[in-house]
């Protein structure tokens, strides 16, 4: 196992179904910390760069449309193996193929809203990382025994 960042969005529909919560226990449960998250609108140019693979897929327009229809929650995500990890936590992408007890399994209702976006490899989620944090807006922090907590 090493240690790494990943960087994971909750969609549109995870903050109108009031279920960030929800969806933020399961990642913190599973031992990830939380190094960095922000509310905030993705503009038009941040989704281009963002989604720029999906260019020529049929669902693109559909994909564009939703994610700047309303505020998303970016987080920086840390722990052994956390690209993996949080890809599984999510489950599968098309929603009647991701399994009960994964945030799209439990959560998800439609595949073209889906709620969750995490990295697919480490030069993802460093890329992804760097697009929606600064540096400075990052928090590595020691979660060992602490005498405050």
């Amino acid at each position: 196992m090493k240690k790494e960042r990943t960087f994971a969005m909750l969609k549109p529909g995870t903050l109108q179904r009031r279920i960030i919560g929800e969806v933020i226990i399961r990642i913190e449960r599973k031992g990830l910390k939380i190094i960095g998250m922000k509310e905030m609108m993705i503009t038009p140019e941040m989704a281009r760069t963002h989604y720029a693979e999906h260019k020529e897929k049929s669902f693109y327009t559909e994909l564009m449309d939703y994610i700047v229809s309303g505020p998303i929650i970016a987080m920086a995500l840390e722990g052994d193996d956390s690209v993996s990890l949080v890809r599984k936590l999510c489950g599968a992408t098309r929603v009647d193929e991701a399994l009960p007890g994964t945030i799209r399994g439990d959560f998800g209702k439609h595949t073209g809203t889906n709620i969750i976006h995490s990295s697919d490899s480490p030069a993802s989620a460093e890329r992804e990382l760097s697009l929606f944090f600064k540096p400075e807006e990052l928090f590595s922090w020691d979660d060992g025994n602490s005498k405050w907590f």
